[in-house]
């Protein structure tokens, strides 16, 4: 079934789903407001489903933890200096890592913030992440079925995942301490959320036959989108006064498009023209004005920092947790 086939049926199908909508989502404004009857609707897949040999729907919002963890975290610690509370990292799937936050000055840490606007932008986006950790492991339902938290780098010191993702990029980028500041707070963040975007829509078709797990993970793409609209504008609003900012993020760009594959879909933020004068590339879109995705392989090639096929790296030391291996390893590039 093309993309398009299946718009059209789930448009069809709308008018079915309305009743089952009204049900899960009654009340929810958010998180905290997920009842148990819809914790309980979000958890259809059988733990035999979850051991199956292709990825079941569990090995998938599993998938989508693992990196909600890693943003968690890392927004966390920039906006408040304290990590998720352990009641969130637990899980059956998996081993359950540490945080490594780095030692010394570049040690993971809340930002001191000069403009209140990033500072503001920076609790949100925390407050949201951590939520989509809580929504989605309340989704996943059973304890012994949800991924506990893995090994996460989210360093800002030297040999940190971080400096290992600033020397990836450019051998001119030395010392890169995404808790320094404003600006590189927000370098820190352009690693991530359009990543995000490009997961959450390659996921789509992995859980298109359950309609109310589409639902979500349609919803927190759409908060993944807000989010990297929001750092991209940041960066290319600070970049009139600072072009290196526009000049690194495309650099950023071009090392996520280095080890996710052949084709050049990734994109910066450097404006570009047309008939109509100065184009600003706040939406990185394909010809269609469609956003692009990715495989979970290609997800994990730009999390471990590696176009091979590797099972761990970069952000995520010892690999992530999930029950099919299949989910488990990046692509060969």
């Amino acid at each position: 079934m093309t993309q398009a086939d299946q718009i059209i049926e789930a448009f069809d199908a709308r008018a079915r789903r309305r009743d089952d909508r009204r049900a899960f989502f009654k009340n929810a404004m958010g998180v905290a407001a997920v009842t148990a009857a819809g914790a309980a609707a979000m958890s259809m897949a059988s733990e035999a489903e979850a051991q199956s040999t292709g990825p079941s729907e569990i090995d998938v919002l599993n998938f989508a933890l693992n990196l909600e963890y890693l943003e968690a975290q890392f927004y966390s610690y920039a906006a408040t200096g304290q990590g998720l509370p352990n009641n969130l990292l637990t899980g059956g799937v998996g081993t359950q890592g540490a945080v490594v936050t780095g030692t010394g000055a570049g040690s993971a840490r809340q930002v001191q913030f000069s403009d209140p606007a990033i500072a503001a932008y920076a609790r949100e986006i925390a407050a949201d992440e951590v939520a989509h950790v809580t929504f989605l492991r309340t989704a996943i339902g059973s304890a012994a079925s949800t991924a506990a938290m893995p090994q996460i780098n989210i360093s800002g010191s030297a040999g940190g995942a971080f400096a290992a993702a600033a020397a990836a990029a450019s051998p001119a980028i030395t010392g890169f301490d995404p808790y320094a500041d404003d600006n590189s707070f927000l370098l820190a963040a352009f690693v991530f959320e359009d990543v995000g975007v490009t997961a959450y829509k390659g996921a789509a078709g992995a859980l298109f036959n359950n309609k109310l797990y589409l639902e979500a993970a349609a919803g927190i793409l759409a908060v993944e989108a807000y989010h990297a609209a929001l750092v991209r504008t940041a960066l290319y609003a600070r970049g009139l006064n600072t072009p290196s900012l526009r000049t690194t993020a495309d650099t950023i760009s071009n090392l996520r498009d280095s080890v996710d594959g052949s084709s050049d879909l990734d994109q910066g933020i450097s404006p570009t023209t047309n008939a109509t004068g100065i184009v600003a590339n706040i939406a990185p879109l394909d010809p269609s004005g469609l956003a692009f995705s990715r495989t979970p392989a290609q997800v994990l090639n730009v999390v471990y920092l590696n176009p091979k096929s590797v099972t761990a790296g970069g952000f995520f030391p010892n690999g992530i947790n999930n029950g099919n291996t299949a989910l488990r390893a990046s692509a060969a590039n």
